[in-house]
């Protein structure tokens, strides 16, 4: 991670979980980490577990992904304080239980593709205007999911898999109009399997398996992930980095 210390990393859905543990690794490793969260005062309390010179440069920064507005107003502050942002992590993901058919599901149906697909694309856009502007060789990472690969029975998913599939295609095109530009800027879809998250312990059945039966990967494993694909050597791309825990049959 030597090029990376003290550059800056945004990470979205920084309040728990996967994003959680991405945004704390990362400050570990040398990062200037902002955890963008709704629920700010959850990064805020992971912020007091870190060490005094940890938490120096890890900073809670309130952003609904959802809400252009807040995008926004996050980037902007990055840029006012730090110059800019080297490394974006899309970790933000709504997962909303009910039925796609269902009726009276419309809000859930739009929370999950303006969380999960829309906030992802906006935040990549401003990452990338800020990249380019400034000539860095960047590198935004999008976490996925196995379900941007398949479609397996997932009771009362509704728009999840699809949202990540669109990550998935997205993913190939910011790859496709990052070489159009002739920049050095990477991207990485990481799918995951099932994580041990507060998302997962929604879900009682998957693929007809009892999810508390299932082999989980623990956030950290993500995390892990993240910092491999940055480790690579400036002339190598990660294109898609699929994880799932031993013994995983779906």
């Amino acid at each position: 991670m030597e090029r990376w210390q003290n550059k800056v990393a945004i990470v979205t859905g920084a309040s728990s979980g996967i994003g959680a543990s991405i945004a704390k690794t990362l400050a570990q490793a040398g990062m200037v980490t902002i955890g963008l969260a709704r629920r700010i005062d959850r990064v805020e309390a992971l912020k007091k577990t870190l060490s005094d010179d940890i938490a120096a440069r890890f900073y809670a920064l309130q952003c609904d992904v959802s809400k252009e507005e807040d995008i926004l107003v996050a980037f902007k502050f990055v840029e006012e304080k730090f110059g800019g942002v080297h490394v974006l992590v899309n970790n933000a993901g709504t997962y909303q239980q009910v039925d796609l058919l269902g009726v009276g599901n419309s809000e859930a149906l739009r929370q999950t593709l303006d969380t999960n697909v829309l906030g992802l694309v906006l935040c990549s856009r401003e990452a990338f205007q800020s990249m380019s502007k400034r000539s860095v060789a960047g590198h935004i990472i999008n976490i996925n999911s196995i379900e941007g690969h398949k479609v397996p029975f997932y009771p009362k998913a509704n728009l999840y898999p699809a949202s990540k599939h669109a990550v998935t295609a997205i993913t190939e095109t910011i790859r496709n109009e990052l070489r159009a530009e002739g920049t050095k800027i990477k991207v990485t879809s990481i799918s995951p399997g099932f994580v041990r998250t507060e998302m997962a312990d929604q879900c009682e059945t998957y693929s007809n398996v009892e999810v508390r039966t299932m082999p989980m990967l623990e956030p950290q494993d993500i995390a892990e992930a993240v910092i491999y694909v940055l480790n690579t050597p400036p002339h190598v791309q990660v294109h898609e980095l699929t994880i799932k825990p031993v013994g995983e049959h779906v």
